[in-house]
């Protein structure tokens, strides 16, 4: 009964700490603002299209996840094989790509990773739009993961839940470890 009590209340902790902020109704318009904040050469259509594919593709994304849980519960069902997807890096794969498409002249994706180097977090994976030709550092933070497929988005320096890193930069010092446990011994 204590156990089952125990699991409850853990479940309960896990859902509390995904529940998103409570939405307004002008969400893509704040967000477009933001992106269009980002410099003087954005195009205020670029920014106006990007925010509202960022909402209604992750909309989108939620119902082809079959999104019913906060999303570590999620995840378990995602590495069970019970969902098709809806890993944190799912979401910011889909989302890089749709936008991707819309071969923005103003305006560019990058992807990020958080909790790479720390062995009592899971790694966790976003997108990120910026200003052409400016890095990852100067854009908005683009998470459907974090809220279960409601859009979570911030300046990326305002974001105090997460140090966010290049992807190529986390993937190339996995692929040194790797490389360096696979070296063959060559000592005496």
């Amino acid at each position: 009964m204590i156990r089952a009590l125990a699991c409850v209340l853990a479940l309960l902790a896990l859902a509390a700490c995904a529940t998103a902020p409570p939405q307004t109704g002008d969400e893509v318009q704040r967000l477009a603002t933001e992106i269009r904040g980002l410099g003087p050469d954005i195009d205020p259509a670029e920014a106006d299209r990007a925010a509202r594919i960022a909402y209604s593709y992750t909309a989108q994304l939620a119902q082809e996840y079959q999104i019913t849980d906060p999303p570590l519960i999620h995840n378990a069902k995602v590495n069970k094989g019970l969902r098709p997807r809806g890993l944190c890096w799912h979401w910011a794969e889909d989302i890089e790509r749709r936008l991707k498409q819309e071969n923005f002249r103003t305006l560019e994706m990058h992807r990020a990773i958080a909790n790479a180097d720390n062995p009592f977090r899971i790694d966790h994976s976003t997108a990120i739009i910026s200003r052409k030709g400016e890095t990852m550092y100067d854009g908005v933070v683009l998470d459907p993961w974090r809220y279960g497929g409601v859009l979570f988005w911030s300046p990326l320096d305002e974001d105090r839940k997460y140090d966010w890193v290049p992807q190529s930069v986390v993937l190339e010092k996995r692929r040194q470890e790797q490389y360096g446990e696979l070296l063959p011994y060559t000592g005496g």
